[in-house]
């Protein structure tokens, strides 16, 4: 729970400290500017939001690590719903904006993490966790966007160093195998997930893992 505020919270800043100019430049999803991935932020936190006020009756059938569904192949941006997303943060028109309506929605869904009970059973998806292990998934979201976000912008903070590690864990658990430990946190989430190519090297570090690569999750 700690780690999922600390997470979004630096995520939050970094998009707050953003100037203007960097809304136009590219974000590392696929199709997506930077305010593209703001516009989505603002879903994602609606979405903690909803799930955390639609409680359920039945037992869980998924934990922080099975919350995730792994496709073959990465998204393209032809998708309907992240096409909507664009359409969504270009009427914005100023980044302004889009920064208020992240940070009102933003804290409003840190808030209720915090004041969320970890035990609490909540249904999304068709899927019922508790609180806490769907918070725990949620440090993975934060945390990869958080590196979409400043994939172009050298300027930008990153995501906090625990949030990297504790995202490479649950990845290294979706992959049924842990990344070699030459490769950094941010380096095997990057690879991991299909946002950069692994080098000739990583590939022979990899060894049998490198086939198995990208884990695209959603």
């Amino acid at each position: 729970m700690d780690l999922f505020s600390r997470s979004w919270t630096a995520l939050r800043t970094a998009v707050a400290e953003l100037p203007d100019e960097d809304f136009a430049q590219p974000s590392g999803c696929t199709g997506w500017l930077v305010r593209d991935l703001v516009c989505h932020l603002v879903i994602d936190a609606q979405d903690v939001l909803i799930t955390l006020v639609t409680p359920a009756e039945t037992e869980p059938t998924r934990d922080a690590v099975t919350y995730w569904d792994v496709a073959e192949t990465p998204p393209t941006g032809d998708d309907p719903l992240d096409a909507l997303i664009v359409r969504l943060a270009a009427a914005y028109e100023e980044p302004r904006l889009l920064k208020f309506h992240f940070d009102d929605v933003g804290s409003a869904a840190g808030r209720a993490a915090e004041l969320a009970d970890p035990s609490l059973r909540v249904g999304t998806r068709d899927e019922v966790l508790t609180a806490g292990d769907y918070l725990s998934a949620y440090v993975l979201e934060w945390t990869l966007h958080h590196l979409d976000l400043v994939a172009h912008l050298p300027d930008a903070a990153e995501p906090p160093a625990e949030g990297l590690a504790r995202s490479r864990e649950i990845l290294e658990k979706i992959a049924g195998t842990a990344f070699p430990a030459s490769f950094s946190d941010k380096d095997a989430l990057l690879v991991g997930t299909g946002r950069r190519a692994p080098t000739d090297a990583e590939k022979a570090e990899l060894g049998e893992l490198a086939a198995k690569l990208p884990f695209v999750l959603g």
